[in-house]
Formats: C-alpha cells, sequence, structure tokens
C-alpha cells in the first residue's frame, strides 16, 4: 500500500528508507520536490504535500533534526498513516539516540541503520489497528430514537404552573444573588485594604513612604519628557495656496496661443527637460540600490528602554516572591531558572507568543491566511526543540519568525535582468517583458522607471502599448516615451531614438499589437520589449482569458505582477486567481505564469510592508522591483532583511 518511506536528517544524510514491493520509480524527485518546496520555504503548517500522483507525508523531528517521509498513491484513502509515522518516529529517535551514545556519529553514519524489523511490526500494528477502528451500522433497537416512549412525547398540562413555580424561584435567587453580591464586595474591601499592609513587602512605614515618594518622581519626570518630546499642537494656520514643482509661478507659462504648432518657440526644442534643474536625475547604471530601513535614535531609545523595563520587571518577579522563602541566594537561583534553557518547547509554551505575532503581522498588513500559515510553520519548526542557554520562549519564536520571513523573502532564483537581455542579444532576438495586474496600481508608471534603468545600462527599448482598452493610456506612454528621449537624445546614440512607441490605437485586439511589436523589434534591432497590458480585475472572465492568450501567442521571456504595497487580504486573491486564470485558459501542458512581482507604492506604507510577504508567499516567486516614488530614479531592489526588520519593528 505504501510506495517509499524515507527517514533523513535535515543535513541531507538518509539514514533509512523502505520501499514497496513492485515500485519501480525513484522516490528521490517527490523528496527533492517536498524538500525544496516546503521544508526550505517555511511551509510546513500543513503535513502533506502532493507531487505528481503521489501523496506525501511528513514528520520532523526538531531535537534530532530528523525528518520522516512517507509516500502513497493519492487516490488511496490510508487512515493509518498519521499512527504508523508517529510511532516510527517514537521509535527510531530512541534507536538512532542510543546508537549516537555508544558509538558516535562517525561510526553510526559509516554502517547502515538496521531499521526494517522494527518498521514491518509497526507497519502491521498500524493496519490491525486501522481495520479494528471500522464501526458497524447501527440497527434501531440500539439508536437512541428506540428509547423514546409515547410517554415522554407527551406535554404535560401543568406546564403554566411550573413556570410560576420558576418564576417564583427566579424572583428568590435574584434575592440571593443580590445578598451574594454584597458579601462579595465586604470580602473585596477587606483583601485591598490586606493587600495594602502586606504590598510593602517587610519594609518600615517611612521605607514605604520613601519607595511611593521616588515612583511618584519617577512617574512626573517621564511624562514631562514625553510632554517635551510632543508638544502641543499649534493653533491652525490659514490655508496658503500649494505651489507645485515644475507648475510654474504665472499663467503666461500655461500660454500656448504663441507657439508653433509642434509646442517650440522661437526654435526651442519642443521638450524643456534637459534645461529644467529639478530634471536631472542621478545615474542609474549598474544593478538597482536595494530598499533600506534606517530607524531613528528615538525608536531605538524607546525599543532600548522598553527592554530594560522588561528584564527589571523579570527580575522583580523572580526574586521578590523567592526572597522571603530562601533570601538572596534562592533569588538569584530562580532567576537563572527562569532565563536558562532547560526543557524542550511545546505547543503549549508558543502557543501565546505566536498569538501575539500573528496579531501584529496582520497588522503589519500580512494577510491573515498567510500569518496564521506562517505561525503554524514556525511552531512546527521549533516542536520539541531545545532551548539554549540564557535564552527566552518569546525571543527563540521570534528569531526562529524572522528567520523564516527573511527565507521567504529571499529569491529561489536569481533573477538578473541585465544577464538576460545580453544573452537575448547574443541570440539576436529583443528580450520580451509583459506586466500584468490590476486597475490603478502604476504599470504604465514603473514601465516608464524600468525602462530608464535599461537605457541608463545602454540597451534600446521598445514600449508596446497593448492597452487598447483605457483612454489615455497609449498618450500616457508617448509622454514617457518624449521624456526619457529628451533625457537620453539621439545626438548621443548616432541619431537614433533610445525609446520608441509601438501602438495602434484603441479598440484592437491586444496579443496581435504585441506579436507585430516584437516582430519591429526584431527587424530593428532593439535589444528589449516592454509591453504593456490593460488593468483588469481578477474576477474578470474575458479579460483574463485576452492576457492568457496574449501570454501564450507571444512566449515573453518575463511575466511580472505588478502589485501595489497597499494591499493586505487583497494581495492572496489577486496572485492566486491571476495565475489560476493563466493556467486555467493556457492550452500547453506547462502554462507560463508568474515569473516576479513588481511593488509599487512602497514610499506609502512606512513600516507595514506585510503584501511584500502576502505575495511572495502566494507565488513562491521573488519581488524584482521595488517602486519608491514618482520620478525615474524611484526604482529599487528589495532588500530582505531590512524589510523583515521593518515588518518585526514594533
Amino acid at each position: 500500500m505504501l510506495d517509499f518511506f524515507t527517514i533523513f536528517s535535515k543535513g541531507g544524510i538518509v539514514l533509512w528508507c523502505f520501499q514497496g514491493a513492485g515500485v519501480t520509480e525513484s522516490f528521490t524527485g517527490p523528496v527533492n520536490a517536498l524538500i525544496r518546496s516546503v521544508i526550505l520555504q517555511e511551509r510546513s503548517g500543513n503535513a502533506s504535500f502532493t507531487h505528481g500522483a503521489l501523496s506525501l507525508k511528513y514528520k520532523l523531528d526538531n531535537e534530532f533534526e530528523l525528518i520522516f517521509v512517507v509516500g502513497f498513491q493519492k487516490i488511496l484513502t490510508l487512515t493509518y498513516v498519521d499512527k504508523l509515522i508517529n510511532d516510527i518516529q517514537l521509535r527510531f529517535r530512541d534507536r538512532y539516540k542510543n546508537e549516537l551514545e555508544q558509538k558516535g556519529a562517525l561510526k553510526l553514519l559509516n554502517n547502515s541503520f538496521d531499521f526494517g524489523d522494527d518498521f514491518k511490526m509497526l507497519l502491521r500494528e498500524a493496519e490491525d489497528s486501522s481495520k479494528g477502528r471500522t464501526v458497524s451500522m447501527k440497527n434501531y433497537k440500539e439508536s437512541a430514537k428506540s428509547q423514546k416512549t409515547v410517554k415522554s412525547m407527551i406535554e404535560s398540562k401543568g406546564g403554566d404552573e411550573n413556570k410560576d413555580q420558576g418564576g417564583r424561584k427566579n424572583k428568590s435567587t435574584k434575592k440571593d444573588a443580590a445578598a451574594a453580591e454584597a458579601n462579595k464586595k465586604d470580602a473585596g474591601k477587606a483583601a485591598v485594604s490586606k493587600a495594602v499592609e502586606n504590598g510593602n513587602h517587610g519594609l518600615s512605614p517611612d521605607e514605604a513612604m520613601q519607595r511611593r515618594r521616588d515612583e511618584f518622581f519617577r512617574k512626573r519626570t517621564a511624562t514631562t519628557e514625553k510632554s517635551s518630546k510632543s508638544p502641543k499642537p499649534q493653533k491652525p494656520r490659514e490655508k496658503v495656496m500649494r505651489v507645485w514643482d515644475m507648475g510654474g509661478s504665472s499663467t503666461k507659462n500655461l500660454d500656448y496661443s504663441e507657439r508653433n504648432g509642434d509646442g517650440s518657440q522661437n526654435g526651442d526644442h519642443p521638450d524643456r527637460t534637459l534645461n529644467d534643474p529639478d530634471m536631472q536625475l542621478s545615474s542609474m547604471e549598474g544593478d538597482l540600490l536595494s530598499v533600506d530601513y534606517e530607524e531613528s535614535e528615538e525608536d531605538e531609545e524607546e525599543a532600548e528602554e522598553e527592554q530594560v523595563e522588561k528584564a527589571e520587571r523579570v527580575v522583580n518577579q523572580t526574586s521578590q516572591p523567592s526572597s522571603k522563602k530562601r533570601g538572596g541566594f534562592g533569588g538569584m537561583l530562580g532567576m537563572l531558572r527562569g532565563l536558562v534553557g532547560s526543557k524542550s518547547l511545546t505547543q503549549e509554551d508558543m502557543h501565546p507568543i505566536l498569538e501575539k505575532m500573528r496579531e501584529h503581522l496582520i497588522a503589519k498588513n500580512v494577510a491573515a491566511e498567510i500569518a496564521s500559515q506562517l505561525c503554524d510553520s514556525v511552531a512546527k519548526k521549533l516542536e520539541g526543540k531545545v532551548m539554549g542557554t540564557f535564552t527566552t520562549v518569546a525571543s527563540t519564536v521570534k528569531q526562529s519568525l524572522q528567520e523564516s520571513l527573511v527565507q521567504i523573502l529571499q529569491p529561489k532564483r536569481r533573477v538578473d535582468i541585465l544577464r538576460d537581455v545580453m544573452e537575448a542579444q547574443s541570440q539576436r532576438r529583443p528580450f520580451v517583458v509583459t506586466f500584468c495586474g490590476v486597475n490603478g496600481v502604476g504599470k504604465s508608471t514603473n514601465l516608464a522607471k524600468i525602462s530608464f534603468w535599461l537605457i541608463e545600462n545602454g540597451f534600446s527599448v521598445l514600449i508596446a502599448a497593448c492597452d487598447t482598452f483605457r483612454s489615455g493610456a497609449v498618450e500616457q506612454l508617448r509622454t514617457h516615451q518624449r521624456r526619457l528621449n529628451s533625457l537620453h537624445p539621439p545626438e548621443r546614440h548616432g541619431g537614433r531614438q533610445v525609446v520608441q512607441l509601438y501602438e495602434k490605437g484603441y479598440g484592437k485586439d491586444a496579443a496581435g499589437i504585441a506579436m507585430e511589436a516584437i516582430a519591429y523589434a526584431r527587424n530593428q534591432r532593439f535589444d528589449v520589449v516592454l509591453v504593456d497590458t490593460a488593468g483588469r480585475m481578477q474576477d474578470n472572465v474575458p479579460l483574463m482569458t485576452a492576457l492568457t492568450k496574449l501570454i501564450a501567442v507571444n512566449t515573453p521571456d518575463l511575466v511580472l505582477f505588478v502589485g501595489e504595497a497597499l494591499v493586505g487580504n487583497e494581495a492572496v486573491d489577486q496572485l492566486v486567481k491571476f495565475n489560476k486564470a493563466l493556467a486555467d485558459h493556457s492550452m500547453s501542458e506547462k502554462p507560463h505564469l508568474i515569473d516576479g512581482i513588481v511593488l509599487t507604492k512602497f514610499d506609502t506604507i512606512d513600516d507595514k510592508v506585510g503584501a511584500a510577504i502576502s505575495m511572495t508567499y502566494i507565488t513562491g516567486q521573488p519581488i524584482v522591483f521595488v517602486g519608491t516614488g514618482q520620478t525615474y530614479n524611484d526604482l529599487r531592489s528589495l532588500n530582505a532583511r531590512a524589510v523583515v526588520s521593518a515588518l518585526m519593528k514594533a
């Protein structure tokens, strides 16, 4: 019934394996897919994985760094698999521990681990237990319905009398409850007075008075410091007319009546971008700069103060109760016992901390479903692991979650567009990139930023205007083309425009326009073709079908999903349905899905960067570009550790 069962360490050493009778195919492919797609990507919250016709179940042993994997045909319903994998884990880890203590690690790895007899015995026991649990159908005499009598189904006539008695009882119980509450209040007052007497911890009245006075002055000084940091808001000033940066100071700049038909005046160049000091952009040659977060000094001071207060609170809680019983030495032992890791972690230890972490992630814009899956994965990863010395459960869980987030954001494969473009150049063909996404996320704007970056690195770009639906889409791209050519005039490039726009107007077939643009780029020796598509909602079936047709017909080298960093749970729905539509409407066996993500409006979210986690976790694809502003220079690459530090910041 089982295809295979294998046990290996997290370092990749296979300790023992079993292959079912009649199974000829190797199980290395499914196991490697499980390692790549689940274990390395921090998706171990769910204990099952499907690969082709096989269904795999696995279990992690974090104390000995072992992984147990069982595989069987997914059409089968094997109820004993969970019990089998748990029993084998308990039996194998005991044998493994004894072998390590007796032989040592090197001899154990050189010799084969004999576990076949134990496996057959546990498999037989699991199969027998599943057969014994089959429940036969009850007959009518054994059911609860047969125990009812006719008398029990007849309503009694004295129902009203019972109600009256019940009402009287309720009145009497209310009186008793009021009396009980009065007694509780008296008891509470007495308890409070006792607490006040015992709250001094054996201090004399003068010492207690001095202690309360110190606490009062400390709180007073803290409030004055806070008030000095945040002054009182001033009275609102009168509204001042806004002056835009490049808007001009008079209406003469808006008067085009004396200008020529091409927009020039007195023989000037039609676009004055080069002469405008505000449009002088810095060079973007080479790799993009990464997004970085710098914590302010006030945030660091507040974090340090919080840590100090927590440490003092822990010391006080551990030392004060024990000082009465054991003296100063007992208090020190109690404090050390709270810090030193002396036991393995359990689900009960981690549950309250993980719940707070989940709420924190949701507050930082991570989708609720993704936050729950991440916390479940961290719990599976840490369960049974022995804590290190002088570490707390909270710090261990937080560090593990931080490592998991960094692992998710780091790309599984290197996306080097400059290298790929040069490789396409050697093949004498253009490198084609298609942009897709919902409405209003900034596809055209970020396409222009990427065009500027490619031009700065010496490549020529052809923009294909395949958004034939939105009014003004072609004019927007033409404006970007004119501005980019003014920043890189044809005189510097042998009289050739480095950016050109290929458009056929509105209402045309987008797939046909893209095909013609790629053919034109091949003939005119353009290096890159950037295909701009119309924004579409993920539930619009006709538009999703048209997008699938465009990708299937033109086979672009890269399909980028453009999403904004402002979304939360909507990011999951968008990406899942975009990928599903591309897979469903494609005619090929291996449809071209989303290859990467462009995250826009990243400068508007402060430290709520959870959308990056949600999008990367859903697709498993990297974030290639990050838009951080409204100029051509505002394009960055993702720095995983900086984003995670911003995400974990309180």
